[in-house]
């Protein structure tokens, strides 16, 4: 077979399934041990940075979930959601009438008289929202007789075990200004229905911001979840990530142990970046192949590409002044890892003719948080919302900024 025709492994992209997914076993051993629970104690949050594989996961939680007779409902929550307390509402409703619109019930018919026959009807979108809409009281409380509604006719099914599974959770907020708070209803409906022993189970994935806010809205939402970290994989399961797909489709391709160590290091552990690095490298392999010549591995415009496709869009975005921040953030010790307002006060002032104050630099980073770039965890430190940002910034930078 023609090197040419095969057809390659690797798959980068946002929530793309790899051919082989590496280093999570001790997540699913946590989810597993979340499926056994008779009465929800606790729901889940997955969290990490982008391209640290979140959607990809959340995705094969789904059919772990099913085997074990869970439904599963799903969907990523889009700004729009979090627009009103009415809009998540309407969210809920939609996604489990996925699942209800299979079940039949009986319905009052339209008959003529004091009492009309009995009828059966599918239990629909319709239905769920007619039952919301004829609840009296606050939005939470129609939520809930909503999901309560449905769990008594799914149990009468022997079907009664629901995950409410969400992605890009980050996007959730609550709006004190406009008096709409639909993170909190969110929070207040499932720690209520759960109390009753109602087994309906929240999963959410979202950006580190996402367990901070959920804690900032109701301070019981730490009680409320277990959170999984998704981390880099380790240079063995990395190693994994790129053998492992050509390996399994017996492909021609050999990567040498430098190549691989290569690999390795430039996607610095993030499951996303060995896709996109093993995508290209493959190609070019494949080319090199051909025409006789020794694969080797053209990091530099490996690089090239990834910035333009994955960084370049993201730093256009910003002010000079906030990229100067940036940039003395790339050239701390470590800056792949947390730091605080002050290292980045005292790195400044070494390293711009115009460094940053505490509360300039404070103001700054709450604005790059905003744009995607920084986060601030619960203990008041800092981290690049973006892997391996660092790196990126460093290419660019370096040279042109005093030490």
């Amino acid at each position: 077979m023609n090197q040419l025709e095969f057809k390659n492994p690797y798959r980068p992209g946002a929530g793309h399934m790899p051919p082989h997914l590496a280093g999570r076993e001790r997540e699913y051993q946590e989810f597993d041990q979340l499926l056994a629970q008779d009465e929800i104690l606790k729901n889940v949050v997955l969290t990490g940075l982008r391209g640290v594989g979140k959607t990809v996961l959340l995705e094969t939680f789904k059919p772990r979930a099913v085997e074990k007779g869970w439904f599963w409902v799903s969907a990523d929550l889009s700004e729009s959601a979090s627009i009103s307390e009415t809009a998540l509402a309407q969210r809920l409703l939609a996604d489990l009438s996925l699942i209800t619109s299979s079940i039949t019930i009986e319905r009052a018919g339209a008959g003529v008289g004091f009492a009309a026959a009995a009828e059966e009807a599918p239990l629909s979108h319709g239905v769920l929202t007619s039952v919301y809409e004829e609840t009296p009281g606050l939005v939470s409380d129609r939520i809930k007789a909503s999901l309560e509604f449905a769990w008594e006719h799914l149990r009468e099914q022997g079907k009664q075990k629901v995950i409410f599974a969400y992605d890009e959770a980050q996007n959730l907020s609550d709006h004190a200004g406009k008096e709409q708070f639909p993170l909190s209803v969110l929070l207040d409906v499932f720690q209520s229905i759960q109390k009753k022993g109602i087994p309906f189970m929240l999963v959410l994935a979202g950006l580190p911001t996402l367990f901070p806010k959920l804690v900032d809205a109701r301070t019981y939402a730490e009680r409320m979840f277990r959170v999984m970290t998704l981390s880099k994989l380790d240079p063995g399961e990395s190693r994994e990530a790129i053998l492992e797909p050509i390996e399994v489709a017996d492909s021609p391709i050999e990567l040498s142990d430098d190549s691989v160590e290569l690999i390795i290091y430039e996607s610095g552990g993030y499951p996303y970046f060995i896709q996109f690095i093993c995508r290209e490298v493959f190609d070019v392999f494949i080319q090199q192949g051909e025409q006789g010549e020794v694969g080797t591995v053209p990091i530099e415009a490996i690089q090239q590409k990834l910035d333009a496709d994955f960084f370049a869009g993201r730093w256009a975005r910003i002010t000079d002044r906030q990229k100067e921040l940036l940039q003395v953030v790339a050239h701390l010790d470590d800056p792949d890892e947390e730091f605080t307002i002050q290292e980045l006060v005292e790195k400044s002032k070494r390293m711009l003719p115009k460094g940053f104050s505490p509360s300039h630099a404070n103001q700054m980073l709450a604005s790059l948080a905003e744009r995607g770039m920084i986060y601030k965890n619960r203990i008041g430190r800092y981290s690049f919302a973006v892997p391996l940002l660092g790196r990126f910034i460093r290419r660019m930078q370096d040279g042109n900024l005093p030490g």
